[in-house]
């Protein structure tokens, strides 16, 4: 028994490398290809695909596949973006949850879905539906049945937040009920209760405001934390119930101490923003593995769509800050993540985020690693996306030049596969 318990693990090991024998070949050749935990591109590039999988990467092409000759481009995994609304685009995000309806929002969605796919984000993390509630899984649904093109996604639903809290609606009109753009929970308890309808309507995972709003004066940044280490754990320890491992835990808007720290203690899977950590944290959080994702992008765009001269003062004085605090997270040995929070700038854009992370102190290679290896790991597909390996899903995107010399190349790309099909050429 113990023979054939063996070689049928073996068999099992090697179909993962295989597609469906009935199932046509498919040849991706270019001039270089991306070894992204080497951190170095090779020549020439060569990718076997059949059905959803990679099968083979270099040796000769197999007889009678099909070949794609991409010329002098260099083929890799596709992009990962672990912080994504798709469920909103530029304008005043506050009015579009009010004055837009769900089908419409759905709509926009489905139209993000396929900006960020054909810009070779072949995997995403959607954080907070703002206000949509669960239809952010119908979108996911939707990709994953072949209805509409995007990502493969993991959802949110609605964020979870404070009465009150960062994302109510504070600066409305008391008298009109204008409903937050999260899912209030006040205590353990209540987190603990929305986190339950959420995932029986479909969530993957929790997002949870966990600081807000922020203040930076004098340069001084403070933000009051929502939720305390004790509630965070409960959320935590709700999500491990659930038994579905990485990618469907807690992930946490943070942006600054105490709130942070709290977080990390907790057991987050991700901070998002991350724009100041204590030393204590950051030194947790090398420990435990948990990732920052720092966001440079948005808040880049807000400060050039700016235009009274104080405030773009203060939203460039605030973004130095954020940067030199990320060079301190990264001396300290602060995992990374790739998150751009595209959706208040346009779809399709945030390629921008791995250039200003560059731009900001991390080696291209390393900025890749972050993107592609901790981005699998944060989403839960480790070991099936993020590389170009035999068995892994053959999510393959093309782009012109060398991202290893020179970031930008990722903002170039000329080819996307996602699933073993051809989604831009």
């Amino acid at each position: 028994m113990k023979i054939l318990a063996g070689v049928l693990a073996l068999a099992a090991v090697s179909a993962l490398g295989q597609g469906k024998s009935d199932e046509p070949v498919m040849v991706l050749k270019a001039a270089r290809m991306l070894d992204v935990r080497a951190g170095r591109v090779v020549s020439p590039g060569m990718v076997v695909v059949q059905g959803e999988r990679i099968t083979a990467i270099g040796g000769a092409a197999p007889a009678g596949a099909k070949v794609i000759d991409l010329g002098d481009v260099t083929l890799m995994p596709g992009l990962i973006d672990a912080h994504v609304h798709l469920f909103l685009h530029v304008g005043a995000e506050d009015l579009q949850t009010v004055e837009e309806s769900v089908p419409e929002r759905v709509l926009i969605a489905a139209d993000a879905a396929k900006a960020d796919v054909m810009a070779g984000f072949t995997a995403e993390r959607d954080m907070g539906s703002e206000g949509a509630g669960c239809a952010d899984v119908a979108v996911r649904n939707a990709i994953n049945k072949g209805l509409i093109p995007g990502p493969r996604m993991r959802m949110s639903c609605n964020a979870i937040d404070l009465t009150g809290g960062h994302e109510d609606a504070n600066r409305f009109n008391p008298a009109q009920h204008v409903l937050s753009n999260a899912d209030y929970a006040d205590s353990a308890d209540e987190i603990v209760k929305v986190m339950r309808q959420q995932r029986k309507e479909g969530a993957d995972f929790t997002k949870i405001y966990e600081t807000g709003r922020d203040s930076y004066v004098g340069g001084v940044f403070t933000t009051p934390y929502q939720y305390s280490v004790e509630e965070l754990k409960a959320a935590v320890a709700e999500a491990a119930r659930f038994g579905t491992g990485a990618g469907h835990g807690v992930a946490v808007h943070a942006t600054g101490e105490p709130g942070t720290g709290y977080a990390v203690e907790a057991g987050v899977e991700s901070v998002d923003h991350a724009d100041n950590l204590s030393a204590a944290t950051m030194k947790m959080m090398k420990a435990k593995g948990i990732p920052a994702v720092p966001t440079f992008a948005i808040s880049e765009y807000f400060a050039e769509q700016t235009t009274a001269p104080a405030a773009k003062a203060r939203r460039q004085d605030a973004n130095a800050f954020h940067v030199a605090e990320f060079r301190k997270q990264l001396a300290a040995g602060v995992p990374m993540a790739v998150g751009s929070d595209v959706g208040p700038f346009p779809h399709g854009t945030q390629a921008r985020e791995l250039e200003l992370m560059v731009q900001n102190g991390m080696s291209a290679p390393d900025v890749l690693r972050a993107d592609l290896l901790n981005g699998a790991k944060l989403l839960g597909w480790e070991g099936k996306i993020g590389e170009l390996k035999a068995g892994y899903y053959a999510d393959v995107i093309a782009v012109e030049g060398d991202p290893v010399k020179d970031i930008s190349a990722v903002t170039k790309v000329k080819f996307v596969m996602k699933d073993g099909v051809v989604v831009r050429q």
